[in-house]
C-alpha cells in the first residue's frame, strides 16, 4: 500500500464523517441513514480500490450508480434529499478509491462535493418554501377553488398543487401542495357552495 493510497483513504474517511455526521445528522437526525451513508462510502472505496483498473473503473462507477437507482426505486422512505447524500457518499468513495486518483485532485473534488452539499441543504436556503400532503374533507374538482381553500386554511400563498387522489364516493381530496408561509398573500378566492370554513370544526382539514 503506497503513501498516496493511505492519504486517499484518510481523505475519504474524514469526508464521509463530515458528510454524514457533520452535515446530515446535525440537520436531519436520522441515525439509520448515517449508517447507510458510511456503509455505502466505505464499501465503494474498498471495491474501487480492488477493481480500480482503467478498464474497470468506468463500468464500476456506472454499475454502482445503477444499484443506487434501484435502491431509490424500491424505497418509499427515502426523499430526494437523502438520494443526494447517497450519491455524494458514493462519489467520494469512488473518487478516493480509484488508484489513478492523486491526493490533491481527489481532495479538491471531495471538498467541492462537501461544500455543495452543505450549501444546497442549508436550512436558510429556500426557507420560505413548504411542502405538505393535505387531505381535504371535500371532493373539489376545480383547481382554483381548491387553491383558495388551501390558502384560507393554511394561511399561506400556494405556489403549486397536485391532486393525488380525488374521491367522489367519500367526498375527499388528497393534494400535494407547495406554499410560502411569510409571503404576501393574495385575497382568497371563494369557491361556490359550501367551503371549509362552513364545515364543522372536526372535519375541516387534515395535514400529513
Amino acid at each position: 500500500m503506497t503513501t498516496s493510497t493511505i492519504v486517499l483513504i484518510g481523505i475519504d474517511l474524514i469526508a464521509a464523517l463530515l458528510l454524514s455526521l457533520g452535515i446530515y445528522y446535525r440537520r436531519h437526525r436520522r441515525r439509520d441513514l448515517v449508517v447507510a451513508f458510511l456503509g455505502v462510502n466505505v464499501g465503494v472505496l474498498a471495491v474501487a480500490s480492488v477493481l480500480g483498473t482503467a478498464e474497470v473503473a468506468l463500468g464500476l462507477g456506472l454499475g454502482l450508480f445503477g444499484v443506487l437507482s434501484i435502491i431509490r426505486l424500491r424505497s418509499s422512505e427515502i426523499s430526494q434529499r437523502e438520494v443526494a447524500y447517497y450519491f455524494a457518499a458514493l462519489a467520494i468513495g469512488l473518487i478516493c478509491g480509484l488508484p489513478q486518483s492523486t491526493p490533491w485532485f481527489a481532495g479538491t473534488l471531495v471538498v467541492l462535493i462537501l461544500v455543495v452539499m452543505w450549501g444546497a441543504d442549508h436550512p436558510a436556503l429556500f426557507a420560505r418554501s413548504r411542502h405538505q400532503i393535505v387531505d381535504v374533507d371535500r371532493a373539489i374538482t376545480d383547481e382554483d377553488a381548491l387553491r383558495a381553500e388551501l390558502e384560507q386554511r393554511l394561511e399561506c400563498t400556494v405556489t403549486s398543487l397536485t391532486v393525488q387522489r380525488l374521491d367522489l364516493v367519500n367526498d375527499t381530496t388528497t393534494v400535494d401542495v407547495r406554499f410560502r408561509r411569510d409571503a404576501v398573500r393574495r385575497a382568497p378566492r371563494r369557491s361556490p357552495g359550501r367551503t371549509l370554513a362552513d364545515a364543522p370544526a372536526a372535519e375541516s382539514l387534515a395535514v400529513r
